[in-house]
């Protein structure tokens, strides 16, 4: 029996009752080891050789026993083993590759996957469980709402549990997937090339809600001598200029919000107004964006047939 208690030791004391009969365990010696109070009967597939309520371990290898050999921990459940913070869920996500042919459990959600579970499989965790760029991209395009779908993307890069690289090659890897086209773009912004296209976003917004165009990429010194680029300007009538500067890769990491937050301080005086916004807010919601820079003085533009 060494054997089946080093896998009972490596599932955190959780056992399935087909595991169980793979080493000769059979219903009547289960039956006696949990009237003794030995063992727990957590679900009618799987027991606990612990008493006292099951830990987070446990509690996620009782979700994959008892979804049988064909599952694997996913979304912000499989996030969360590979590392990502800052993104709970109370239930625990399960992939399942067949019919939903057991009896529910409270606090487990099972989701039917048709994906290749081969290729979804992390093969270097000890818990049955998603890759991460699968888990993160499959929550995002399937069960989370549109900005928290772009957040997980940007906080998996920032939190460094794996790249944009990565996570845009899986998502060539999961097609068909939903958002996709979304995902690639942001992607792109995240891993470093969002500030040309977030240029690119200011000068549509602009056309399509008629306000005049920006001065981009002008010179600016700050108040410690350094020399600085702004994303956009403009010369408002009453003298003053506002600049708007773009966030392009959900900047959400402390010491890059900081020296953000630095730049704008020390580009701002009384003549010059500094405003920011996300290239997310940019390609989603440029309506209000540019309701904003309206309130804030800029104006319509002007047709270029009459310039």
């Amino acid at each position: 029996m060494e054997e089946l208690s080093e896998l009972v030791r490596r599932q955190a004391g959780m056992v399935a009752r087909r595991q169980l009969l793979t080493y000769g365990v059979d219903a009547d010696r289960v039956r006696n080891r949990v009237r003794s109070g030995h063992w727990v009967e957590v679900t009618p597939r799987v027991l606990s050789t612990t008493t006292g309520p099951p830990s987070w371990e446990q509690w996620l290898w009782l979700a994959v026993l008892h979804a049988g050999p064909r599952s694997l921990l996913g979304g912000l459940t499989a996030a969360g083993v590979h590392g990502l913070r800052g993104w709970p869920r109370p239930e625990v996500t399960v992939l399942v590759d067949d019919e939903l042919a057991f009896e529910p459990v409270p606090g487990i959600d099972f989701f039917r996957s048709r994906r290749s579970f081969e290729l979804l499989h992390d093969p270097g965790a000890t818990l049955p469980v998603c890759r991460i760029e699968p888990a993160v991209l499959m929550y995002a395009a399937y069960d989370a709402p549109i900005r928290a779908a772009h957040g997980i993307l940007a906080a998996a890069v920032q939190q460094r549990v794996t790249t944009a690289t990565r996570l845009l090659r899986w998502v060539d890897l999961l097609r068909p997937l939903r958002r996709a086209p979304d995902f690639r773009v942001t992607l792109r912004d995240i891993g470093g090339g969002a500030h040309s296209g977030a240029e690119l976003d200011v000068h549509r917004m602009c056309r399509r809600f008629g306000l005049s165009l920006p001065a981009r990429q002008r010179a600016r010194t700050d108040r410690s001598g350094r020399r600085r680029w702004t994303d956009c300007e403009w010369d408002l009538p009453d003298g003053t200029t506002l600049v708007l500067e773009v966030d392009g890769g959900f900047h959400t990491e402390v010491m890059q919000w900081g020296e953000d937050l630095k730049r704008a301080r020390r580009i701002t005086t009384r003549q010059r107004i500094v405003v920011r916004c996300t290239a997310y807010e940019l390609r989603h919601e440029p309506g209000e964006v540019a309701a904003d820079l309206v309130a804030l003085g800029v104006r319509a533009r002007v047709p270029d047939d009459a310039a």
